[in-house]
């Protein structure tokens, strides 16, 4: 039993050694300190498998039992349902299992854990996508990548999502020639189901030719963050003419971390990156994990971002690890709250973002709830109207009942979290029948879903 026990240990360490050793590429960027983490527990998990008996080691996992099929609800056929429905008879056996046999994981975060949150997101949506245009299956359009990639969709959620099911890089075309100050955001969902020591990135970056090196790992001016897939290590370095001039290989951001013994219980959190000149600033859910005052070289025009992978077990299916993004939102200009509400006499924001029809309130809103709030507790004589607006998919009047509820619910927000009257706040909504522009795209479509503040 000994002897057994010790060759299985021997080759698990030589597995752990080769994985490490032979991309030198990573070798290269990540500090002594990260890799050692990794091996640790990586060498914590191979023992904890070795305790449950040598014959558990090689057993496979018992595939989940299939969920009976339910029809969806047609009363919510309002705003960005109507392009979510898929056909049953088109989808491959794996996307059926991810739709099927998964569950979105819940938001675990509520407003009142986002109460230090001060991202504001720009006013200006000048790229959007929620896959809402792309059919379950295929690849979008808008974007670009060395790889694969396709829709899905979980069983008990209307939200599409980009599975990047292999190593690679993917990039969104509309995030392009960017302003000094922008913000971007996007949701993440990662399964951690591999052995593998993960690699899961962003770059932000100048370039001459942003077609010509997209698929290249090194870049010569510009920012990257990465962070091993499942679990907590993360870093990022600063770029300047090949060089870099900044760096921390050593983040420990513990919402990125897989539940479970075995990380394989689903984690999905929130990206949130502002720049401001050569300021950045990065939030995962509601937790500022970065700010770095010279990331970027007011000089430079910064012109790329990508998203990337790297070490994914894509060729078993029940081991597939599993890096999904969704909801991303690239949005330019500071809202000046207190001037336009109080001076001009109106404020739009797109900033209050909801559930997907429904009036229920993001957390990650609480920024720009709180600079209102704010406004409205400094001069207490004034009273403002609340109108809710929608874009146009679904239906006319469940989208009028949709935004007048949404207005209901940042009233009650501003009420019951920032302390401002309710007497003082009035509430309408006007569903899709006053756009701010065409909806023809998604960007038009995420500019037509805001919330419009009216001096009394």
């Amino acid at each position: 039993m000994k002897f057994y026990l010790t060759l299985i240990l021997f080759v698990a360490m030589q597995s752990i050694s080769a994985q490490i050793i032979k991309p030198k590429e990573v070798a290269k960027r990540k500090a002594t300190v990260r890799t050692n983490n990794a091996i640790d527990r990586s060498i914590d998990k191979g023992l904890d498998k070795v305790e449950e008996g040598i014959g558990n080691i090689f057993k496979k996992k018992d595939k989940p039992e299939k969920e009976s099929n339910s029809k969806k609800s047609e009363e919510n056929d309002s705003e960005e349902n109507e392009d979510v429905k898929a056909s049953d008879g088109s989808e491959s056996n794996e996307k059926k299992e991810i739709k099927k046999e998964q569950t979105a994981p819940a938001q675990k975060a509520s407003m009142k854990a986002y109460s230090k949150f001060d991202f504001v997101p720009g006013e200006k949506v000048l790229g959007f996508d929620d896959f809402n245009e792309t059919s379950v299956g295929d690849f979008p359009l808008e974007w670009n990548t060395n790889s694969s990639a396709e829709i899905v969709t979980f069983n008990d959620s209307p939200e599409k999502w980009l599975f990047m099911s292999q190593d690679g890089f993917f990039q969104p075309d509309f995030m392009k020639d960017m302003p000094e100050n922008f913000t971007l955001e996007y949701d993440i969902f990662t399964r951690y189901r591999s052995n593998n020591l993960l690699n899961y990135n962003f770059y932000i970056y100048a370039s001459p030719n942003p077609k010509a090196d997209f698929t290249e790992k090194n870049i010569i001016n510009g920012f990257y963050f990465d962070w091993s897939g499942g679990k907590e290590y993360a870093g990022f370095q600063v770029y300047e003419k090949g060089e870099v001039v900044n760096k921390n290989d050593n983040l420990i951001i513990k919402s990125l971390i897989c539940g479970g013994e075995s990380f394989e219980e689903a984690s999905k959190v929130h990206f949130s990156i502002w720049r401001q000149k050569s300021r950045l600033r990065l939030y995962v859910n509601e937790v500022k994990v970065l700010d770095i005052p010279k990331a970027f070289d007011p000089k430079l025009k910064y012109n790329a971002f990508k998203l990337g992978s790297s070490y994914m077990n894509y060729s078993e299916q029940e081991n597939k690890d599993e890096y999904m993004v969704a909801n991303i939102r690239y949005a330019v200009g500071a809202p000046d709250t207190r001037s336009k509400l109080i001076t001009e006499g109106k404020l739009v924001t797109r900033g209050i973002l909801f559930d997907v029809n429904s009036d229920k309130i993001k957390p990650e809103s609480y920024g720009v709830l709180k600079e209102i709030g704010t406004v409205l507790k400094e001069n207490p004589d004034v009273k403002v109207k609340i109108i809710g607006h929608t874009d146009s998919d679904g239906d006319d009047t469940k989208n009028l009942d949709l935004s007048k509820r949404r207005a209901a619910s940042v009233k009650n927000a501003l009420s019951t979290e920032f302390g401002i009257e309710a007497g003082r706040l009035e509430t309408d909504g006007k569903g899709e029948s006053q756009p701010s522009e065409p909806n023809t795209s998604p960007q038009g479509k995420a500019n037509n879903r805001r919330v419009e503040f009216v001096k009394l």
